[in-house]
């Protein structure tokens, strides 16, 4: 048996950015819908206004708390300078939100039949239970539209929940928006979320109950897309950390090869070591965020395999987890692309190494002789590695030790500095 069920959720807006985003959206005012094609904009027309906005949503927003507004900025003409924020500053890092979301909708069944009247019945039904459950007044409304250019009708409620509360430091009442005057936590929108089912059902609507829960997949959701949206910047941060470090290292090591030509021995400039300290970094950066990457490509993974199956009331969360498991997806070929490029720098930094055990001066080489220690510690370097960068140098016999590399690997005769110097200037 197919149930159709009562579904009502609250997004919060954090943002001006965020609210005109949605503005948009809710609107119809971008000229194309390619990312959701959902929408099919020929029948926008029948969208139903259930609170009109003429202006958009921000211009709207600012007519709304335009009290609010001539409070705070009263507020910062004596406020000190460097504590002074412009509303939208203010408002931007609050950790209050600026609106509220709120999305009706049912199950594609329940709509089957109805008319377009029938729609605007069940949607004043549900701005009834925004004024007599939730308790915003008409005027806390921005915007409130039911969409039909979509395959199942759904109500986009702005509300802004502003108040005056007491300021207890002051003991004088001030404007705030706070989001927790009506709805208190998540055990508070559970109950909401009784009240609206049986406002519903009060009305002779045949639904279910939403299933309990389904917010917080929204919001789990709403986490790896934030999540990866920051590792995916720190991503680029990294590559972008790598490059600049290692093309410095390139141009000194440019001018470290001419002074071959008229030099009896080798001088590496200190800058030159410094930026390949730099490439190391910038490696060991990359290599320490690596474990927390996988991580996240673990966690997004269980959780998409496991709400493969979700109801069919839960199809918007459908799209959000598609859409998260395609960014996981992108996410993973560039850590592929990045572990491939830590992989060349290793061997460069190998390869450096080797060179500095070749013809650096003794300091040089107790330097770098530690360097090789520390990235076998970590297990950046193999056993393997070591014998590879310190075979028949001065270093051969302590590196070999350390890193367990089997004797019989030893070369026989005793390495000995040539006749002209090499030295690293530190």
């Amino acid at each position: 048996m197919n149930l159709n069920y009562a579904i009502f959720r609250s997004e919060p807006i954090m943002t001006i950015n965020d609210l005109a985003q949605i503005g948009s959206h809710n609107k119809r005012e971008k000229k194309s819908y390619n990312s959701n094609p959902d929408i099919d904009i020929e029948k926008s027309k029948d969208n139903i206004e259930l609170v009109p906005l003429t202006d958009k949503y921000v211009k709207g927003f600012y007519n709304l708390v335009k009290d609010y507004k001539k409070e705070h900025d009263e507020r910062m003409k004596t406020e000190r300078e460097d504590r002074k924020k412009t509303f939208k500053q203010m408002l931007d890092k609050s950790n209050n939100v600026v609106a509220d979301e709120l999305l009706f909708t049912a199950t594609n069944k329940f709509f089957e039949n109805m008319t377009k009247e029938d729609i605007k019945e069940w949607a004043n039904t549900c701005m009834e239970f925004v004024y007599n459950d939730l308790g915003y007044k008409k005027e806390q409304v921005l915007h409130a539209t039911v969409h039909l250019d979509e395959k199942t009708p759904h109500i986009h409620c702005v509300v802004v929940p502003l108040v005056k509360k007491l300021d207890k430091r002051t003991n004088t009442e001030r404007f705030t928006i706070s989001k927790k005057q009506y709805i208190k936590d998540k055990v508070h929108l559970s109950q909401l979320q009784d009240k609206y089912h049986e406002r519903l059902i009060s009305k002779g609507y045949d639904l279910e109950r939403g299933i309990k829960g389904s917010d917080r997949k929204n919001q789990k959701v709403k986490e790896f897309k934030k999540t990866t949206s920051y590792y995916e910047n720190k991503v680029t941060t990294i590559n972008k950390g790598l490059d600049n470090a290692m093309n410095d290292f390139e141009e000194k090591m440019k001018t470290t090869k001419n002074a071959l030509i008229d030099k009896e021995y080798v001088k590496v400039k200190k800058d030159t070591f410094d930026s390949m300290n730099n490439v190391i970094k910038e490696t060991k950066k990359a290599m320490e965020f690596q474990p927390k990457l996988e991580k996240l490509f673990n966690e997004v993974d269980e959780f998409t395999k496991s709400h493969n199956t979700l109801e069919y009331e839960n199809k918007n969360l459908k799209k959000e987890v598609k859409s998260l498991t395609t960014r996981n997806q992108n996410l993973t070929k560039e850590n592929n692309a990045l572990k491939s490029y830590l992989k060349a720098i290793i061997e460069t930094i190998k390869r450096f190494f080797r060179k500095l055990l070749q013809i650096g001066n003794d300091k040089t080489k107790d330097y770098t002789a530690n360097e090789i220690k520390s990235y076998y510690n970590r297990e950046d370097f193999s056993s393997n590695d070591v014998y590879e960068i310190s075979k028949e140098t001065t270093k051969e016999d302590e590196l070999f030790d350390y890193a367990g590399v089997p004797s019989y690997l030893k070369t026989s005769k005793k390495v000995k500095k040539e006749k002209d110097d090499f030295d690293i200037e530190l």
